[in-house]
């Protein structure tokens, strides 16, 4: 207020008033809401460690015996205790990869025609069809794969195979050998089938979370289908992408009893695709359950914990991978 001229100001203090009632409780129950879910959270980091550790101290009797040699050498022989693991890590690797190069650009497509051009009275059946597929256990298809598709693909397609790509320079040695319908190329096909369920479905969701004003916005500039794709689904929903490439692969590397019944179970090493062969999965399943001393099953353990190793290398890749397009697409624009 006013007083001669001068402005006279008053100091105005507020005590702090004391939190009561259900103010109170509700943050108590905030709190404890966070430090339940922190709690699942380092769970499930203490339990990663816990398998981690279990597998390595399963594992140190024949790291202590073959140390480094156990990746490099071939050697399986339950008699003589002399184990080695490139014939079950080749194995897994290779399998993986042919089902990831048959089933990413199949499932793209399938992801592609019902988000862009799937009639409406199709998308619906067609997308129930596929989640179906997702849903059989593996053992079936280990089954068909072993008294339908192998001996259809021994008569109809491995004589072809050999005989057109088994003579050609560079590839032909992985294309030659006898048409057996069991091996390496196989279960790879086999994979393949089992894992485009589920990419395909995990894209179909992610290209229909696009937005459609900015696809409606690049037709109405004249872009094709395959633009609309490459330069708005794909970038706008690659996480999801990568996501669902990594979630294939996460089963095609652990996949056990569809392998098992496909891939010949053979501890030999093969340049040829066509030849039997072995996966970390199916060694597992089938010796453990025989395994008889300590070193055998320490072996096996090992095979567990590199089969760990590979699909924590997988998934930092992948990481990696994300980083690297965010980066570029915060360059570019």
């Amino acid at each position: 207020m006013a007083n001669g001229g001068k402005v006279l100001t008053e100091e105005i203090t507020v005590a702090p008033r004391r939190i009561s009632g259900p103010s109170r409780s509700y943050s108590m129950a905030d709190q404890i809401f966070e430090n339940i879910t922190r709690f699942f959270a380092f769970l499930v980091l203490l339990l990663l460690a816990a398998i981690l550790v279990s597998l390595f101290i399963g594992a140190l009797p024949a790291l202590k015996k073959f140390g480094l040699d156990f990746i490099g050498s071939t050697a399986w022989n339950p008699v003589t205790n002399v184990f080695g693991g490139l014939v079950p890590i080749v194995g897994t690797l290779v399998t993986s990869a042919i089902a990831l190069l048959i089933a990413v650009p199949v499932s793209f497509g399938i992801a592609m025609f019902l988000t862009e051009m799937c009639p409406a009275r199709l998308k619906r059946p067609l997308g129930t069809t596929i989640e179906l597929l997702a849903g059989i256990p593996s053992i079936i298809y280990g089954m068909w794969g072993l008294f339908v598709f192998a001996p259809v693909f021994s008569r109809r397609a491995e004589p072809w195979i050999d005989s057109h790509l088994g003579s050609l320079p560079l590839i032909g040695p992985f294309f030659s050998g006898p048409p057996i319908g069991i091996g390496v190329l196989t279960a790879g096909l086999i994979l393949s089938i089992m894992v485009i369920p589920f990419i395909a479905a995990v894209m179909r969701d992610v290209f229909e979370v696009v937005p459609h004003m900015l696809k409606e916005s690049a037709y109405g500039l004249g872009a094709t289908t395959w633009e609309v794709v490459r330069n708005i689904n794909l970038p706008y929903a690659r996480v999801g992408v990568v996501g669902g490439i990594m979630l294939g692969l996460g089963r095609a590397i652990g996949e056990t009893m569809a392998v098992t019944f496909v891939i010949g179970n053979s501890h030999s090493l093969h340049v040829s695709l066509l030849m039997p062969g072995n996966s970390i999965a199916s060694t597992l399943a089938n010796e453990f359950t025989e395994a008889v001393g300590k070193i055998y099953i320490s072996s096996l353990i090992e095979l567990g914990l590199f089969l760990f190793i590979i699909t924590f290398i997988v998934l930092a890749l992948a990481k990696l991978l994300l980083i690297r397009l965010s980066r570029m697409e915060g360059k570019r624009s």
